[in-house]
This record gives structure tokens, sequence and C-alpha cells, in this order.
């Protein structure tokens, strides 16, 4: 299942028709996007994520609430097309589930790194994972440069992360036209035949 990024924070099965504004973005590593939850040994596991996604330096991307139970199980990918300021740069996608009242629980996560600014095409590998989506949540995929301390911070400056002196933030944007289209594909399983569903905002 493919899911697209479009403009206005919307995360859509139909593709974008045609040109699109990007969604923009500034990281600083001297204030870097903060890690939360995942895969480390303290404070990690499913954590809300709604004070994270109020940051400027966090984009989120939701879609509409899902009509049936949603199994989502496998690696997840994303395929972003971007341009980035600076050469050195990092990307970090989350796959979040939103429930019913507003709460936004990370399921699983990536991060590349990158060596060359520009406007680029890259696919992030999220950690493998499974997961139901109950009937009545949205998906919600989140983009940033990092999660810190759980990813180095990347200082834009091309130095190894632990000797680097200088720090130099970014500007990015994510594209999301029909020419750009930036995606999150989903591996979902099909239910069993004769399953019953989970009753609405379970």
């Amino acid at each position: 299942m493919t899911h697209y990024l479009r403009a206005g924070g919307l995360l859509s099965a139909q593709p974008p028709a045609g040109p699109a504004q990007p969604s923009r973005y500034r990281y600083d590593p001297a204030y870097p996007t903060r890690g939360l939850g995942g895969a480390t040994v303290r404070g990690g596991g499913a954590k809300d994520n709604r004070r994270l996604e109020a940051r400027p330096d966090v984009l989120t991307f939701t879609s509409d609430p899902v009509r049936a139970e949603t199994t989502i199980m496998g690696t997840v990918t994303v395929r972003l097309h971007a341009r980035s300021s600076l050469d050195h740069t990092d990307f970090f996608a989350r796959l979040c589930d939103v429930s019913p009242k507003g709460a936004s629980k990370n399921v699983c996560d990536g991060i590349i790194r990158l060596d060359r600014g520009g406007t680029r095409e890259m696919t992030i590998t999220l950690s493998p994972t499974a997961h139901c989506c109950l009937r009545g949540h949205r998906i919600r995929l989140q983009i940033s440069s990092g999660a810190h301390p759980m990813y180095g911070r990347n200082p834009g400056t091309g130095e190894p992360l632990v000797t680097a002196t200088a720090m130099r933030a970014v500007d990015r944007e994510i594209l999301q036209g029909a020419a750009h289209a930036s995606a999150v594909v989903l591996p979902v399983v099909t239910p069993a035949r004769g399953r019953q569903p989970s009753p609405p905002g379970s």
C-alpha cells in the first residue's frame, strides 16, 4: 500500500496530479531534533509524539481515518524527493499510529545520511514492524533530520561526528508534486476471512 505526501500535511492513497509547493523546514544541529521512544535501551518503546511533532523542524503527513483494521507487517520504506542547502545532511523518517483522541504513537523509523546536497531522490528503510492500525485510527509519517541522541547529530560540515567543532544549520525542502512524488510504502497484510472487525475507535 502506497501513501503519497501531499501539500498541507496530508498522506493520501491518491498520487499528486500536478505541481505542488514543497514543505520546508530548517534543521539546526546546535538545537537537534530529539529522539523519543523507539529502539533505545532507556525510555524506548511506543511514546506519544505530539510534543515532538510540534517542533518547527519536524514535518508530519497524516492520512484520513482507516476504514478497517490495517495490519502492517514487514519493512516500511519511504521514497523521498528532497532538496538540501548543504551537502552533508541526514533525513529521518518515522511511522506513527494516531488514535481518535490524537495520541501519535511511534511504530518504526529509519535514517539516511547523505554527502551531496541539491535535489535528491532517496529511499529510507525503516525498521521491520508488525502493527495493526485499528479502524478509526490514522497513519502519520514524520520527516525530520535526526533523533538525538539515538542517532548522532550531523554537524553539516562533513567532519567526523566525534571530533566536529563546527555546526551549520541547513534548509530542507520535501518535494511532493506529480514530477517528484514522495511516498511511504506500507507492507499491508490482508486479514483472514471470517475475522470480526474491531469496533471503531478501539
